[in-house]
């Protein structure tokens, strides 16, 4: 076999803002940082950075939990932790859903032999803390699941009730963080969540890859008792967190480079605080609702349950929806995301998250919209951007 190696150019994707539901935008300094040596997985200097980077993700998390560390993969890597750490076949497991997120928990528990309990709600809309309640009647769960801030649809569930039925019951209480962690407010003591898994390519505003994951001393309880192994070798917490803890005991080669990404990811989270960080993307989500509102369009989700990291936006009637994502992308460098499922065609998921929740993403972005909207003969409201740019404190 022979190969032409000339068809293979240098990599050169071009500039994009990135403004969907993940990736978000990555800091020329996390970059930098990637590109440091690699060097070996059980090397002194790289088992500092390791105690450096559960410091800080200890940090991000509000949290004292001994095991918290980045599993190596995706979010979706997170969630199936989770699940397979905690729950073994027969165990009843209650499951919030709704959207996409919730539905690939309900997946896991099926999987892996649980009973599941489903507590569903409608796309776009938070859980009803209530509908957990009535679930669980007479019942001792396992575990309640549910999806902090839901990607699929722009929806944010508020944990603080949840967790108190689960403790009530005495269950533990598993949250989804992925697109929440890192831009709003995620106490995990505080609240009482006993397992929480999120993703480095949302609001931390790292490549995917990692999957910071914490998990309670209630937890590790339950994981210590099992009467049966960890279904996934790869992915079983009694063995990676010897790896992470004081044995150092090895299990499989961690992605070097992607943790020193995470750790400068991580420092750039702490230098700017937590409470400066949640009230930027805060600020950067009332800029674009008004500036959406401005122009005549509307949000999917309800004030009160809106996620300022991903917003949902309708899409007017009779605009097509593939067409205005590709105008952004091909001429204006913005990426945005379409509907999942049952929203598909009906909503763009513009996300604010990390370092692209900044003002001027939102002002480019509107202004855009407003353009391509406007040569497809849409009707919008002039003043769209000022309504905008009116959020913003003046310099």
């Amino acid at each position: 076999m022979t190969i032409d190696i000339q068809k293979f150019r240098d990599l050169n994707p071009g500039e994009r803002i990135l403004m969907g539901p993940g990736p978000s935008d990555v800091p020329a300094r996390v970059l930098q940082a990637m590109a440091s040596p690699c060097i070996g997985h059980l090397d002194p200097y790289f088992l500092k950075i390791m105690d450096e980077t559960q410091q800080l993700l200890r940090f991000l998390f509000q949290t004292n939990n001994a095991l918290t560390i980045p599993v190596s993969g995706t979010g979706s890597a997170g969630m199936e932790t989770c699940f397979v750490n905690l729950v073994e076949p027969g165990d009843d497991v209650v499951v919030c859903i709704n959207g996409v997120f919730g539905t690939r928990m309900a997946d896991i528990v099926n999987r892996i032999g649980g009973k599941l309990i489903r507590v569903e709600a409608e796309w776009g809309r938070a859980i009803d803390p209530e509908a957990v309640r009535k679930a669980v009647e007479g019942r001792n769960p396992k575990l309640i699941a549910v999806v902090h801030a839901e990607t699929s649809t722009g929806a944010r569930t508020t944990l603080e009730d949840i967790a108190g039925i689960a403790k009530k019951c005495g269950a533990l209480f598993l949250v989804d963080a992925v697109t929440s962690l890192g831009g709003v407010e995620l106490a995990v003591d505080k609240i009482g969540i006993d397992a929480v898994y999120s993703g480095t390519q949302k609001c931390l505003s790292c490549p995917p890859g990692l999957s910071p994951v914490s998990l309670s001393d209630a937890a590790l309880k339950v994981l210590k008792g099992r009467k049966t192994p960890v279904v996934s070798w790869y992915l079983d917490m009694g063995m990676v967190g010897s790896y992470w803890g004081a044995e150092r005991k090895y299990h499989h080669t961690a992605p070097v480079n992607m943790i020193y990404g995470l750790r400068e990811a991580l420092r750039i989270i702490a230098e700017e605080g937590l409470e400066a960080r949640f009230s930027r993307h805060k600020l950067n989500h009332k800029a674009l609702v008004a500036g959406i509102e401005g122009m005549g369009l509307s949000m999917q989700v309800p004030e009160a349950e809106r996620l300022t990291t991903l917003n949902a936006i309708r899409i007017p009637e009779g605009v097509d929806d593939v067409k205005v994502r590709k105008a952004l992308l091909n001429d204006f460098g913005i990426e945005i995301g379409g509907g999942l499922g049952n929203l598909a065609g009906r909503i763009w998921r513009v996300g604010l998250m990390g370092h692209s929740s900044r003002k001027k993403n939102v002002l480019l972005f509107l202004t855009a919209l407003e353009t391509i909207l406007k040569s497809q003969g849409v009707k919008v409201k002039p003043g769209g951007v000022e309504a905008a740019a009116a959020v913003y404190p003046k310099a």
